[in-house]
């Protein structure tokens, strides 16, 4: 299967967007299809050997769309703007050829005779001259549309307008040459009403279009941050050039006050550098020799120099442009179900527009052919479901932008949905809760050996353990001494053998062969383990010396995350230490369910479980031997920095190792859907009650027109406040 998002363009509404997801879906070796109204674009899962990318194409263009390869940013940007520029002259001119019309209407209301009307204003022919290019020629994009949509059999928000306006112009036509030959008497036309309902939807149109603009600013500000070129240190010499032409292992020259043009790893110098764009941390982070940095953060204080380890599309910056552009693209459920409502929306208001002109026409007020046509014209136009399509993307875009400027990456429309429905959340331990950095606490010497740390020290180099290396550390000022023999034993610990003593270093239970269970190692071993620490036992020629532990401190921030959690969720430790140490850890940060001694591979059962109980499970974890865990959560969330946001087995990816930012995605997503499901509401109750109103005859239609232009826009605005609302 193959995976690919292009630009579509041509769509007005929801039932646009869905009428191509419907014919697509139809097709032999298409999978998947889901277009996004907001952004103009479709991300399809197909077959290439059922069916090329050019048929695809193709297909979208005979249902009256076009679909065209993605564009650069700034073709983009200049297209964006272009069609802004020709949205808001649209507008004005209709405005100035709209305005003698709208000011006719004094003419209409008694209480309003006061007001001077100019004798040419009143004038049928003037009236024409006015409004017909605002209907056929400004308003030649809702006929067009219209037509494509009924010629693929469906209807969409232009078929409305170009039914309710045509109907005004029409009508006022017949008028104007059925009581051309009365004398002294005003013909009642209606071109005001067409002209203006054109008029305050383009306005609309262009008050729309600027704010969906807006909706994407995350991602376009990330891409503008892009460095354009990098001082390269080759063969001695140091030459400016583009980023696009720099290679993986290049040496880099970033001085004070730079931005860093590409991800690497330091290897001369020492410096802060502030994260703040990609990582959400306003403070500066220290940074020296074997440290990694992110392409597009700031050098603040010295001249370093980098080996580049990322170029191109695996640059940190543009995978989290990917992924949150992917995000964006897809469809959650509940936009799904408000794509399902439009499908039958349009069609359905037609019916009730048609069934309030025949009882007016024909009860209300009988053979007044007017007052009937006014009362179809101001449901059709009340009706638009503009609103209804723009509520759920037009939010995600936004909540989506706003998580990734803290540094969380919900990598699907869905995830971002889901996370919201979370009652349950699990916490791996080392590496998540804790540092991930053990440091020896304690030691417990049972039998004098003065070699002891020359042979913990020897052993231990020879392991990448996380433990391996906190013996090493601790032991750093002894001798090292020569190894005969050396065994590695996953997941229990070392044996080997120096100077004719055999040695193991390991876990209790794989030193259990060689110790005597007495109550005094017995008692001490459980003072460790209840302090949190790890217990590691030393054993020469069979015999245990030394008992050492070994703690994983807590994050710094791990106490104040558990606080702000416990009291909405229920929060789990799964970890594969002793209970006792599992239990030290819980107890310490207040998280009162512990699972522990479960070895990688048994923590997906344990998901299972909590799940077959009817529980929304979030899992958090370090994305390593966590990923079968955090591939069977409900949501899960990857703890990392730099390539680590990009990992498979995550739903959310976290660019900052810091737990802070777990509250901060539960809060995004629960704001998310409360703004989606505040929209799809504006938008219901919009139509629930201005229907009923128009087709009672309580409504013009052009305050039917200017009702509908706004509830669009106002929509749009409502997501947007998703970049300031706190709470």
């Amino acid at each position: 299967m193959a995976k690919e998002t292009f630009k579509i363009s041509g769509m007005t509404c929801a039932a646009c967007s869905a009428r191509i997801e419907r014919v697509l879906n139809r097709e032999s070796g298409v999978d998947d299809i889901s277009v996004n109204l907001v952004m103009e674009k479709g991300t399809i899962s197909y077959n290439p050997n059922a069916i090329t990318r050019e048929e695809i194409f193709e297909r979208i263009h005979k249902i009256g769309f076009e679909a065209h390869p993605l564009e650069t940013d700034q073709e983009t940007k200049q297209r964006q703007s272009h069609e802004l520029k020709v949205q808001k002259y649209k507008f004005i001119v209709s405005l100035i050829l709209a305005l003698p019309l709208l000011y006719t209407m004094f003419a209409h209301f008694s209480f309003l005779s006061f007001v001077p009307v100019p004798k040419l204003f009143m004038n049928p022919w003037f009236q024409l001259i006015l409004a017909t290019p605002i209907q056929f020629i400004l308003g030649a994009q809702f006929y067009v549309g219209a037509y494509r949509s009924l010629v693929n059999k469906s209807a969409n928000m232009d078929v409305l307008v170009a039914m309710g306006t045509s109907t005004a112009y029409f009508y006022s036509i017949y008028l104007m040459f059925t009581h051309m030959n009365q004398s002294g008497h005003m013909i009642p036309l209606y071109f005001e009403t067409s002209a203006v309902l054109i008029t305050l939807i383009l306005l609309g149109k262009y008050f729309e279009k600027r704010a969906k603009g807006h909706a994407s600013d995350a991602i376009e500000k990330l891409a503008a941050l892009q460095v354009k070129d990098a001082e390269v240190e080759r063969d001695g010499e140091v030459h400016r050039i583009s980023i696009d032409d720099v290679r993986v292992g290049d040496i880099v020259l970033i001085r004070s006050g730079q931005q860093i043009p590409l991800d690497g790893e330091i290897i001369e110098g020492h410096t802060t550098i502030d994260e703040s764009l990609i990582t959400g941390e306003s403070l500066p982070v220290e940074k020296g020799m074997g440290n990694s940095v992110i392409g597009s953060t700031f050098n603040q204080t010295n001249f370093i120099k980098i080996r580049v380890t990322h170029v191109g599309e695996d640059l940190v910056l543009n995978q989290i442009i990917k992924v949150v552009e992917e995000a964006q693209n897809e469809k959650p459920h509940i936009q799904r179900l408000a794509d399902k409502i439009s499908n039958i929306f349009v069609p359905s208001v037609i019916t009730l527009a048609l069934i309030a002109f025949l009882i007016w026409y024909f009860m209300v007020t009988p053979q007044h052919l007017s007052q009937a046509l006014e009362i179809f014209i101001a449901v059709i136009v009340i009706a638009c479901p503009c609103a209804l399509g723009l509520a759920t993307p037009t939010s995600i875009m936004v909540g989506s932008g706003r998580a990734a400027k803290s540094g969380i990456l919900f990598k699907t429309a869905e995830s971002l949905e889901q996370t919201k429905q979370i009652d349950t959340i699990v916490f791996d331990k080392t590496g998540t809760l804790t540092n991930g950095r053990p440091k020896v606490m304690d030691t417990f010497v049972i039998q004098d050996n003065d070699n002891v740390p020359a042979y913990i020290k020897s052993l231990e180099q020879q392991s990448e353990h996380p433990l391996s290396h906190a013996l090493t550390e601790h032991y750093s000022n002894a001798k090292s001494v020569s190894i005969e023999q050396y065994d590695t034993h996953t997941g229990s610990g070392i044996s080997g053998r120096i100077d004719g003593h055999d040695i193991q270093i390991g876990s209790m239970s794989f030193l259990e062969p060689f110790i005597q269970n007495t109550p005094s190692i017995n008692e001490r071993v459980s003072q460790i383990e209840q302090q949190g620490a790890t217990v590691v036992g030393v054993v020469v020629d069979q015999a245990l010396t030394t008992l050492i532990g070994i703690r994983d401190e807590p994050k710094s921030d791990a106490l104040k995350t558990i606080d702000q959690l416990k009291d909405k969720y229920q929060l789990i430790l799964l970890s594969g230490d002793s209970k006792n140490t599992a239990r030290a850890i819980a107890q310490e940060l207040g998280i009162h369910h512990v699972i522990a001694g479960v070895k990688p591979d048994e923590k997906a059962s344990e998901i299972k479980q909590l799940q077959s109980k009817g529980h929304k499970v979030m899992m958090v974890g370090d994305g390593v031997n966590d990923a079968p865990a955090l591939m069977q959560s409900d949501i899960g969330i990857a703890m990392g920095s730099g390539s680590d946001i990009a990992l498979e087995s995550a739903d959310v990816a976290l660019v900052k190792n810091e737990l802070k930012f777990i509250p901060e995605a539960l809060k995004v997503s629960r704001l998310t859907i409360r703004n989606i499901k505040q929209n799809l509401f504006f938008a219901f109750v919009y139509n629930l009650i201005g229907i009923p109103i128009a087709a009672s005859g309580f409504l013009a239609p052009w305050l039917a027109g200017t009702a509908m232009a706004f509830s669009s826009v106002s929509v749009v605005l409502n997501a947007l406040r998703l970049n300031t609302i706190e709470k």
